[in-house]
């Protein structure tokens, strides 16, 4: 924010807890060391989160998603009232072309809670102050909702299934000795009439 106080002009930076209080011919030196700070310690703009939905190898487009920006509840004072920041990200799932067709059915089986009766799913984000890190958590949201869907279930191994069945059978054998030990208990109860 650059403000002017007499003949002299300001920048007022405040950004990750740093007030700067800079004359204006210091301003593009300052703005050029302030963007590199924020960037490399922020990862400009939530890229971590683009970084995390790159490991996953899922890529959403976002020209095909619906975005809309409404007031984020909670605390926050007057800026909460002022500021559109909460980020609202849908898109429908039966005409989404770019997702596999087996991995959106998994998709409405796993998220019926989130899906409209216009079969939109909807996903929300207000954890941040800022429109761009909550559109970037919707973002990893729905590739953490496509990469769970689309994960194959694992194929046990020879091993694993000879372990299983032996676990079963053991098991089988106890329930088989309670149920004797009871029947036995039962049957000592009875009284025989003549």
């Amino acid at each position: 924010m650059a403000a002017c106080v007499g003949r002299h002009s300001y920048l007022l930076c405040c950004a990750g807890g740093l007030n700067v209080r800079l004359p204006h011919s210091k301003l593009r030196e300052a703005a050029a060391i302030l963007h590199n700070n924020i960037c490399t310690s922020r990862g400009c703009y939530g890229s971590r989160e683009r970084n995390e939905t790159q490991d996953t190898g899922i890529q959403v487009p976002v020209d095909r998603l619906t975005v809309s920006y409404s007031r984020s509840s909670g605390p926050g004072g007057q800026h909460v009232n002022k500021v559109s920041t909460k980020a609202e990200v849908r898109f429908h799932v039966h005409t989404a072309d770019w997702i596999p067709q087996d991995v959106r059915q998994k998709i409405l089986e796993k998220n019926k809670n989130r899906i409209n009766k216009a079969g939109e799913l909807l996903v929300t984000s207000e954890t941040s102050r800022s429109q761009q890190r909550n559109l970037s958590d919707c973002i990893q949201k729905i590739s953490a909702i496509i990469a769970e869907a689309s994960e194959k279930p694992r194929e046990a191994t020879a091993e694993e299934s000879a372990v299983r069945a032996a676990r079963l059978e053991k098991r089988n054998k106890e329930r088989l000795k309670e149920k004797r030990i009871h029947s036995a208990t039962k049957h000592s109860r009875r009284v025989e009439f003549d």
